[in-house]
């Protein structure tokens, strides 16, 4: 093949390659923005604590229903936890119930509730747990632990984060 026989352009070629490349470049600018503005926002890179806040909220949301029943099997995470009430035996519903009722952290019932933010806490990439801050009752600010593995609650969380008011 001489230079005289040489194909004409085909411009498509080059669109497509610019297209793909302007694409990749979008898209990664994209996840960059996601994951940067979940960690800003208080939600964990990526947003990954979102389901953590919603089980938290799920929790509260039981509580000040006063459903004292499911809110127990949420903090167990175990909604059968009635089938076997002997495995909680070293923390009953009654003791929960006085726990979250008379000597709750607000002391009294609780009425209302915002999940505001959420850190993860302990060892590895995401963390063992996450501690979820949730204000209750207008102005107490409550932290919870949830345990990754299991999906627990817990409180007191093993610490506190300071956050805006």
């Amino acid at each position: 093949m001489s230079l005289m026989d040489a194909p004409s352009y085909d411009p498509t070629r080059d669109n497509r390659r610019r297209n793909v490349i302007i694409g990749i470049i979008i898209a990664i600018l994209l996840f960059g923005i996601v994951a940067f503005s979940g960690y800003v926002s208080g939600h964990g890179w990526l947003y990954t604590n979102l389901p953590y806040e919603s089980r938290v909220n799920s929790f509260f949301n039981a509580l000040q229903d006063k459903d004292y029943s499911k809110a127990y099997g949420i903090y167990y995470n175990d909604p059968n936890w009635q089938q076997h009430p002997d495995k909680y035996s070293s923390y009953p519903l009654s003791r929960f119930t006085t726990d979250w009722t008379k000597d709750s952290p607000v002391n009294g019932p609780i009425t209302e509730h915002h999940v505001d933010k959420s850190v993860t806490a302990g060892s590895g990439r995401f963390g063992t747990g996450v501690i979820v801050a949730v204000r209750v009752n207008g102005d107490h600010k409550v932290f919870m632990y949830i345990n990754r593995a299991d999906k627990t609650l817990t409180w007191p969380a093993p610490y506190v984060f300071k956050y805006g008011s």
